[in-house]
């Protein structure tokens, strides 16, 4: 499960956020940006070093105290998600680039996501 989801181009902005609960966003938004020179560094030092480049999954990105990770499948979850954005890549009216508009994307993070009371 998870509170929130992003979808982060190659030019380091979002195309897609989504979280649960809605009254924490911005706070989410914020660990999304933070998180991205966390995934530059990572993503550099894994250039110059020999690993295995099919096990895309880098670890903890940003350190919080408030939500506590404790993935079952991450692999599935992340597979899943690629799954999906793939589908949505591959839609001839979408403009790579375009913030994520799919109600089938949406649909599949929504899944995902832990339903917070």
């Amino acid at each position: 499960m998870a509170v929130c989801v992003a979808v982060i181009a190659k030019e380091n902005y979002p195309l897609y956020i989504r979280s649960v609960p809605t009254e924490n966003e911005l706070k989410f938004h914020y660990m999304v940006h933070t998180s991205l020179d966390v995934v530059d560094e990572k993503i550099s030092a894994m250039g110059k070093a020999l690993v295995d480049q099919r096990e895309l999954y880098l670890g903890l990105l940003y350190p919080t105290e408030d939500y506590k990770v404790y993935p079952s499948h991450p692999v599935e979850m992340f597979r899943k998600l690629h799954n999906s954005y793939t589908d949505v890549m591959c839609n001839p009216f979408y403009n790579p680039g375009d913030c994520i508009q799919s109600r089938a994307f949406d649909s599949m993070v929504t899944s995902m996501m832990i339903q917070v009371c």
